[in-house]
């Protein structure tokens, strides 16, 4: 009994001091940023190691979309981030179609400074998505959906309405390349036989 007890202590000390070298990077690489080191002690085993598997480059770049966001959030989950920035998508169309300038530039600015979820972008990823060739896509997809969107916040406060109005298509471009890249397709379930027995 105490030599199984013995046991069981040395195990969970052993994944405990497992689990932390996990958040550390490799001797002589690029210190990992403060932020991404926390959110790395939310994640599970096998994602934390795909993000320590990341080039240095590619860390650098997911922390460089981070921090161009103020907001952050503590609960929320992407999906949710996804239905906040659908819902401000939608107000700047409603203000544009009503003439409301304004509406429209502070609604694009909202879109384009979504929240950042709870644990950041890579949790809500499929893990075999988490890798440098899959995620070397963000930065140009980040630049035509909140790029896209800002040019639209500055065509607003210009008062220039129909120049506003041409880039929603390129929000919504970007943001089904994006979906279609990391989302796959929706309602499709690991947990559903198919096809869907009668």
């Amino acid at each position: 009994m105490k030599k199984a007890l013995m046991t069981s202590l040395i195990l969970t000390g052993g994944l405990a001091s497992a689990s932390a070298a996990l958040a550390e990077p490799p001797q002589g690489a690029a210190p990992m940023p403060a932020e991404m080191q926390q959110m790395m002690k939310t994640y599970t085993p096998e994602l934390r190691q795909k993000v320590m598997a990341l080039s240095p480059q590619l860390k650098g770049t997911i922390q460089k979309l981070h921090a161009g966001h103020t907001r952050r959030a503590k609960e929320t989950t992407l999906r949710q981030v996804m239905q906040e920035i659908l819902s401000d998508y939608q107000a700047v169309a409603a203000a544009l179609a009503t003439d409301n300038a304004e509406q429209a530039s502070e609604a694009a600015r909202r879109l384009a400074n979504h929240r950042i979820p709870k644990g950041g972008l890579l949790p809500y990823f499929p893990l075999d998505k988490i890798n440098d060739a899959d995620l070397a896509v963000l930065p140009a997809m980040n630049q035509i959906v909140e790029g896209s969107a800002l040019k639209l916040a500055d065509a607003a406060d210009a008062g220039d309405l129909p120049r506003a109005a041409s880039h929603m298509s390129d929000i919504m471009t970007g943001c089904v390349a994006c979906h279609q890249k990391f989302r796959g397709t929706p309602g499709i379930s690991a947990n559903l036989l198919s096809p869907v027995s009668k």
